[in-house]
């Protein structure tokens, strides 16, 4: 994947645009925006992603399948795949050989900062031509660009959101706030499509939440994003089980299982374990009141983790089952029962510190709101739960889960500057911005867009969009510090506005 030539990272309709356009255009100005949610109470997207795009294809793949070539090489690759898909000599190569001899990309980006929440139909960046040859260079890497930021932008959306909502929960039933960073947990890498989705995603999940099983992500953070795991918490996890270990300790010593797991393998520290190998509730009620000398006596908390069933009903209590049964009861409940807790200040009961809660399958924000809900109407707070956030959140989204597209609304034909603009009657919400773009922010401090502007204004300080990339230069680099702490503030901007 790493060798394919990032020329034809683009769909074939791209390939003959240049010669598409009237002649004598020499600029061409897009914007990427996200035009609408399908997510109901979300209406911000978190920006994330664009660096990664910047410093992974822009630069490297660019300039080690293209620019580093020797041209006859370069060339000769995207004229052999244009022609024996198209048709021999059906798209003209001399303006890529003329970008093989600048050397560059002749493109500028300009972006708001990674991390900030953006309102539909606000533009996350624009990009344009800086050399009057290559006007075709700006939608030509639509395609490349799209198919890599969307995913994440979406994914660090989402996470906000399930963060947003524990927050607003930790609020109510006063659970300690540092603890919500852990409560959405990513357990999403075996189901997405393919490693760089896993990681792209992964990270996106760690603007607002420490708590991960997906590896690479930090590392990813690290490679692009200037983190430093021996210097910041990037991400972090805890010893766990899963059912290939419960089943081979064995049907009838389940109960040794637990015990040695508790005393010799993890006599200290946090351990997670799976629950519902066989009887999940028999194990609760049970092997539990059997070994809670062990639980409490050790220096560190056991973590049970039901995977099957309704995670509403088993975590909450199912009302429709048998009065005072387990089921009815559900897990919170009876570990209280068993190991007793505190309560905080709002009057909720917190678990005994010795144990705790996971649950991880198949968890979707409208059963995170109905648990922690749930659990407050019986008198529990959030923090007695960590939610696993996986591939049944994170994969189940596309490009139009938030409309991201790339339109042009500005070019240069001749001379002449021309708002250009798409205006479907069949579908308004298609409808494009037109001319020169500059975002900024109003009385209440909301993102808006300002359009068309005159150019002094889209190059203003005012304008909060900000040359990110220029002539094959990464001219600002950010942190994941600095975007962190940008999904902080707006995350107590959120809370007050809340309150």
């Amino acid at each position: 994947m790493n060798m394919i030539p990032a020329l034809v990272l683009t769909d074939f309709y791209k390939t003959d645009h240049r010669r598409q356009f009237p002649d004598g255009t020499t600029l061409v100005y897009s914007n990427f925006t996200p035009r609408g949610s399908r997510i109901e109470n979300v209406e911000h997207v978190v920006f994330f992603g664009l660096q990664y795009f910047v410093a992974e294809y822009l630069q490297r793949r660019f300039q080690d399948t293209f620019f580093a070539l020797p041209k006859a090489v370069a060339i000769g690759a995207y004229q052999r795949r244009l022609d024996n898909s198209l048709g021999k000599g059906a798209v003209p190569v001399d303006h890529v050989e003329a970008l093989h001899d600048l050397g560059h990309l002749p493109l500028r980006i300009k972006a708001l900062p990674e991390g900030t929440r953006v309102p539909m139909q606000v533009p996350t960046h624009t990009i344009e031509n800086t050399d009057p040859r290559f006007a075709w260079l700006t939608n030509f890497i639509e395609t490349m660009m799209s198919a890599v930021v969307w995913g994440p932008c979406t994914s660090a959306t989402i996470a906000n959101q399930y963060r947003r909502v524990f927050e607003q929960w930790a609020a109510k039933t006063g659970a300690p706030r540092e603890f919500v960073p852990w409560q959405g947990h990513d357990f999403s890498f075996r189901g997405m499509f393919g490693i760089e989705a896993a990681c792209l995603s992964g990270a996106g999940h760690l603007l607002s939440f420490t708590g991960t099983d997906t590896i690479p992500a930090i590392d990813f953070l690290e490679q692009y994003y200037g983190a430093d795991c021996t210097r910041e918490l990037i991400g972090g996890s805890v010893p766990a089980t899963e059912h290939a270990v419960m089943c081979a300790g064995g049907k009838e010593t389940e109960l040794e299982t637990y015990r040695r797991l508790l005393t010799k393998v993890y006599p200290q520290g946090i351990v997670s374990v799976v629950s519902d190998t066989w009887d999940f509730f028999r194990v609760i009620t049970d092997l539990l009141p059997q070994l809670k000398n062990e639980i409490l006596g050790r220096n560190g908390k056991l973590v049970i983790r039901p995977d099957s069933g309704d995670p509403v009903l088993i975590l909450v209590g199912d009302p429709s089952a048998e009065s005072g049964s387990p089921e009815q009861r559900g897990l919170i409940e009876l570990l209280w029962q068993i190991f007793g807790g505190s309560t905080t200040s709002t009057g909720h009961k917190v678990l005994d510190s010795h144990i705790g809660a996971i649950y991880g399958d198949s968890i979707t924000l409208e059963r995170q709101a109905a648990i922690l809900a749930g659990l407050a109407n019986k008198g529990f707070a959030s923090s007695n739960v960590v939610l696993g956030i996986g591939s049944y959140t994170y994969q189940h989204v596309t490009r139009d889960t938030f409309g991201f597209a790339m339109k042009a609304t500005f070019c240069h034909v001749n001379g002449e500057d021309r708002e250009i603009f798409k205006q479907p009657r069949t579908d308004s919400k298609k409808n494009s911005h037109r001319g020169l773009i500059a975002v900024r922010r109003d009385a209440e401090g909301e993102l808006r867009a300002h359009f068309p502007v005159s150019r002094a204004e889209e190059q203003s300080e005012q304008n909060l969009l900000r040359t990110v990339f220029e002539n094959g230069r990464l001219v600002h680099r950010q942190t994941l510090g600095e975007i962190r702490a940008t999904v902080e503030r707006e995350l107590a901007v959120g809370t007050a506005r809340a309150r």
